[in-house]
């Protein structure tokens, strides 16, 4: 017979086991419309199935990645709005494998907070499923930890796994990249989920602003900017490689195009990329000159308004423009490749928005 009289318990500790469970029991069906049938286990279970279609694969290889969402938190904790950075995490990740050819199949989280507030993590967890759904995959899984005296009170972190396929004859891996090839850009959406140290610092300490302060040239507050969510190219990049031959791509995360697209590029082969090509945005322009950052830093920092990048033949570059543009798509071309030593190299000067 189980002991039940009062006494020392896990609550008094600090872990609260019901809040959990509340969550939990809130997102179940939220979760459970992003499952396609080969999800074989609802959430809640030790461990999750999914049954691998392997048929219409010569070779399947799985491609994993996992990252988090980084101090872009902190945003969401000044403006107490938890609903979208669930939407940064899957596309940030989604965005990773996509640069290999991958196809997103499913999803894990881990959110962990010091003291869990049922009505956040339901917040974020419906955001982790709006994310799925726009790139196609299952979140079929994921830890919620409650472990006190770890983090500051109202505050949580997040991270996530994503697990793609793609055909081994169809993987991107910028092998047959020669110079000359032409690189085309698709916009960003803002930050994305990269430079918030930076930018928080501008922002508040720098130019002293709150999240609820208009920030200028945007025509939203500042906390409204720095929190739009980060894209994702699934269902774009998925259509333009199915219509055209793509050598290599590039998600311009931390580090800008400057440290990404060198990432994706062959030994003997490095890039030229004309930064008058494009308007840089608003939000970006406002970090410029009111933190006073070089243009070479803002580059290597920020996307600049690239959010992700493609390389493809000069004879394929005007049918790659075609199929975007054709999708409503603002594709870019941007530049070219070169022949060097994997670095690169910038033409022009920006063009800063008002």
């Amino acid at each position: 017979m189980v002991d039940e009289q009062p006494g020392l318990n896990y609550r008094a500790a600090g872990v609260n086991i019901d809040t959990a469970n509340q969550a939990l029991a809130e997102v179940k069906d939220v979760v459970s419309k992003t499952f396609d049938d080969r999800v074989l286990r609802d959430i809640g279970s030790f461990g999750a199935m999914y049954s691998l279609d392997t048929a219409s694969f010569e070779e399947p290889v799985l491609v994993a990645s996992v990252d988090g969402v980084g101090t872009k938190l902190k945003i969401a904790f000044m403006m107490n709005k938890h609903d979208t950075v669930g939407v940064d995490l899957v596309s940030h990740c989604v965005n990773d494998i996509l640069v290999q050819g991958a196809r997103p199949l499913f999803f894990l989280d881990y959110l962990a907070a010091g003291v869990l507030d049922p009505e956040v993590a339901v917040e974020v967890i419906k955001g982790l499923a709006t994310g799925c759904r726009y790139a196609g995959c299952a979140l079929i899984g994921g830890e919620t930890a409650e472990m006190p005296g770890m983090y500051k009170a109202g505050e949580y972190d997040l991270a996530g796994t994503i697990v793609g396929i793609v055909d081994q004859k169809k993987i991107v891996d910028g092998t047959r990249v020669v110079p000359g090839d032409a690189v085309i850009g698709l916009p960003s959406s803002g930050l994305h989920t990269n430079g918030y140290s930076l930018a928080r610092k501008i922002c508040f300490e720098v130019a002293g602003l709150d999240c609820g302060d208009p920030m200028p040239g945007t025509g939203r507050t500042v906390g409204e900017a720095l929190l739009e969510p980060h894209r994702s190219y699934a269902a774009l990049i998925q259509l333009l490689m199915a219509a055209a031959d793509v050598k290599a791509m590039a998600h311009i995360t931390g580090g800008g195009i400057t440290e990404n697209l060198p990432r994706s590029l062959p030994d003997g082969v490095g890039a030229e990329i004309d930064l008058g090509a494009w308007n840089v945005p608003p939000v970006f322009s406002f970090m410029k000159t009111a933190g006073g950052v070089a243009d070479f830093e803002m580059l290597r920092t920020f996307n600049m308004g690239m959010g992700y990048l493609l390389v493809v033949s000069e004879e394929d570059a005007d049918q790659a423009m075609d199929v975007l543009q054709q999708t409503g798509e603002e594709a870019v071309r941007i530049g070219h490749t070169v022949a060097g030593a994997g670095e690169v190299t910038y033409v022009g000067a920006l063009k800063y928005g008002e």
